[in-house]
């Protein structure tokens, strides 16, 4: 696919939260989950036409958004759902607070995986419940769920849900079937309710590694299972506000629409059309999309590996790298690099520290700069 297709504007002095961090200091920005590339034309032109209308009155999400969500999902990731299964949201973040609502009663327990998305790690004490942690484990090469530390875990505590993110984010695993079949194991054992974020699905990088959901996996498990997409990430429309849970158990839908009443807003009227014209028409963009951050990714990952002090794995998905800093002996790694003109997300936010996560979704010419002062800045440490 052509990358003819991505452009990348200038956006130092635009409203962008990413850019505005650093404005008027020699910083790259490469923190937030937000890309460089500007959305799909398709995108932007269902924007201009729905907002030619002129009229802004309260909107109904469509049945040819439904439609075109349930053709996207089955095309793109093999899983066949229902209209009825989907139920609109504001965004993720609010998806999974909602679904820790639903997790037994105060003070009960949610359990999840660091390092994971910050916002995952606070949604607990958010809805008055606990948070147990899991983290995972670096074997072989690659993160991996720590079994035998679950195990460990789960002999003194309870958990009443868990919270994976699939892929994940900020490792960049796609989690295998045998993984997630492991994981639903332990659900229907200890009786939990899952929630799984998946709003990095669309960015598989590996095609060795395909995406599955874990309500995929068979109807019991789906029937405890709340999964989370959003068109926001791969087609970098995340401030339209549009995303959506799949959850295929009426009793459980109603459940957690009941526990958003009064407190979860409609979803904005043009992220609902960003969202459509995303799904039907966005894949050629996507694949000029994935094609940019496979090789950014195999750049990245060269470089970073060759610098003594510094290691990652391979990216199987997303646009973001977790890198391991711990051998450089540095206090505050995401400060040090700072120093040297580089903005990354320090990992201590995702639950581990000794890290920071790199966001490569830019331009060759923004990366090429990053990946020198990258290189200076370990040399000086």
């Amino acid at each position: 696919m052509s990358s003819a297709l991505l452009h990348t504007p200038d956006r130092q002095h635009s409203d962008s939260i990413k850019w505005q961090r650093y404005a008027g200091r020699d910083i790259l920005p490469m923190w937030v989950a937000d890309m460089d590339f500007a959305a799909p034309a398709e995108v932007v032109e269902a924007l201009q036409a729905r907002i030619a209308q002129g009229m802004f009155g309260y909107t109904e999400p469509s049945a040819s958004l439904h439609e075109a969500i349930v053709d996207g999902i089955a095309r793109d990731h093999g899983w066949q759902i229902e209209p009825d299964w989907i139920v609109f949201l504001p965004g993720v973040v609010s998806g999974f607070n909602l679904a820790c609502r639903l997790a037994g009663t105060p003070g009960d327990s949610v359990l999840t995986f660091p390092p994971i998305y910050p916002p995952v790690l606070t949604a607990p004490r958010n809805q008055e419940r606990r948070l147990l942690r899991s983290e995972l484990v670096l074997a072989g090469g690659h993160w991996e769920y720590d079994w035998e530390g679950l195990d460990t875990l789960l002999a003194t505590q309870r958990a009443r849900e868990v919270v994976i993110c699939n892929p994940h984010n900020p490792v960049g695993r796609v989690w295998s079937r045998d993984e997630l079949t492991r994981l639903a194991w332990y659900a229907e054992k200890h009786d939990w309710l899952i929630c799984s974020d998946d709003i990095h699905c669309g960015l598989v990088l590996d095609p060795t590694r395909p995406y599955t959901p874990i309500a995929a996996l068979d109807e019991s498990i789906a029937q405890r299972t709340i999964t989370l997409m959003a068109p926001s990430k791969t087609w970098n429309i995340p401030a339209l506000g549009c995303a959506f849970a799949v959850i295929p158990n009426a009793s459980l839908r109603k459940q957690y629409v009941a526990a958003g009443h009064g407190l979860t807003p409609e979803v904005n009227l043009l992220g609902l059309v960003a969202c459509e014209a995303a799904y039907r028409h966005g894949d050629a963009w996507r694949q000029a999309l994935l094609a940019r951050l496979r090789e950014n990714a195999q750049r990245l990952h060269a470089c970073v590996n060759a610098l003594d002090g510094l290691s990652m794995t391979p990216v199987e998905a997303t646009y973001l790298a977790w890198v391991d800093c711990r051998a450089l002996g540095l206090a505050q790694p995401q400060k040090y690099f700072e120093q040297h003109g580089l903005g990354f997300s320090d990992g201590r936010d995702f639950g581990m520290e000794g890290f920071v996560r790199i966001n490569f979704a830019c331009g060759p010419e923004l990366l090429d700069e990053a990946l020198r002062r990258l290189d200076l800045a370990v040399r000086a440490a």
